[in-house]
This record gives C-alpha cells, structure tokens and sequence, in this order.
C-alpha cells in the first residue's frame, strides 16, 4: 500500500497517464452501463472530444498542469452544464461511473476513498434541477 503522506497531490500518485487511462474507462463504463443510459444520452454518438476534455480538467483538478484552463479558460462546471437537467439521479450515474472506473484502473483502495467526498461534491455542483 502506497504512503500517501509523501505526496501532495493525487496527481502526483496517479500521473497524467493514469489519468488519461481513467477517463478513458469511466466513459467506457457510461457507454455500456444501463444504469447510466440517462447520463449517456446527454452525451453525443462520438465520446472521444469528451474523454479527452474530462481528462484535462482532471489533471488540474488533481493538482496537476492546468491544460483544461489553459486551453478553455474558466474551470467552473455549471456553465458546460448548463443546458442538461441534472439532478441526484444524474449526478449519482456519474458518481457510479467514475466510481466503477477507479476500480477498474486498480486505483488503491485508501486513494479512492480519499477521491470519495471531493469527487461527490464536484458532481452535486453542477446539479440544477
């Protein structure tokens, strides 16, 4: 098990690739998980814009390079989300993704736990309905 007193960031445990290696499962998940055809649906045929802008916004977000403000500027969620109903149900399908992709990228137990309260709070945040 990793001793996460030596980092600072979680960016600094998982790295950019693992980062990367995480979106790509996450939307892989949404695509094919029944239970997130309502979070799906709100997505276009051709996730790959997607992966790659989630990604960004994840490195930074984890302490990473800022490659998503950089490249769009403001980091604020609600504005992207804006135009798409997203309530508990919504936010919770994406909370399962994201939480299914963890696993499935065989982040640490303690890290993913540590993710758990702030990745929550990310998802409420865009909630407007």
């Amino acid at each position: 098990m990793t001793d996460y007193s030596a980092y600072s960031t979680p960016y600094e445990v998982l790295g950019e690739q693992k980062i990367r290696e995480l979106t790509n499962a996450f939307y892989d998940i949404m695509d094919s998980l029944p239970e997130a055809a309502g979070i799906r649906a709100m997505h276009k045929a051709d996730l790959n814009p997607m992966r790659e802008r989630l990604a960004e916004y994840l490195i930074g977000w984890l302490g990473g390079p800022q490659i998503y403000a950089e490249k769009y500027g403001s980091v604020c969620m609600t504005g992207p989300h804006k135009g798409y109903a997203i309530g508990e149900s919504e936010r919770d399908q994406w909370l399962l993704c994201m939480h299914k992709a963890l696993e499935a990228v065989e982040v640490e137990p303690q890290l993913r736990e540590m993710l758990k309260a702030p990745l929550f709070a990310i998802a409420d945040m865009v909630r407007n309905r």
